[in-house]
């Protein structure tokens, strides 16, 4: 493929996946997060195999790159969701404030 088409797939993957997120409701956003976390753990996964077999200095640097990116996207999304989770969690029992007040 020559490099017009890969930039007209880049940017109609772009627009596409843009309009589709953004017309995600807030109560499908969470089990939609927690979906995208299994798939980053399995890229995670793959990206540590790849750092076990990598034979040459340059694949073993790109591919420790790659787990260091991966990690960060998964543990960001663990946190996004439990951030979304919380939101949906409601209030704390009155029980709690009622003894933080009596002290």
């Amino acid at each position: 493929m020559d490099a017009i088409s890969l930039l007209t797939f880049f940017v109609l993957s772009v627009f596409v996946g843009f309009e589709v997120v953004s017309k995600v409701s807030s109560t499908l956003h969470t089990p939609l997060m927690s979906g995208a976390n299994a798939i980053h753990g399995i890229i995670l996964v793959g990206a540590v195999i790849v750092a076990g077999q990598a034979e040459s200095t340059p694949v073993l640097v790109v591919a420790l790159i790659a787990v260091l990116l991966a990690t960060v996207n998964l543990v960001g999304g663990f946190v996004v969701t439990d951030r979304m989770l919380e939101m949906f969690g409601g209030r704390k029992p009155a029980v709690a404030k009622d003894r933080e007040e009596s002290k």
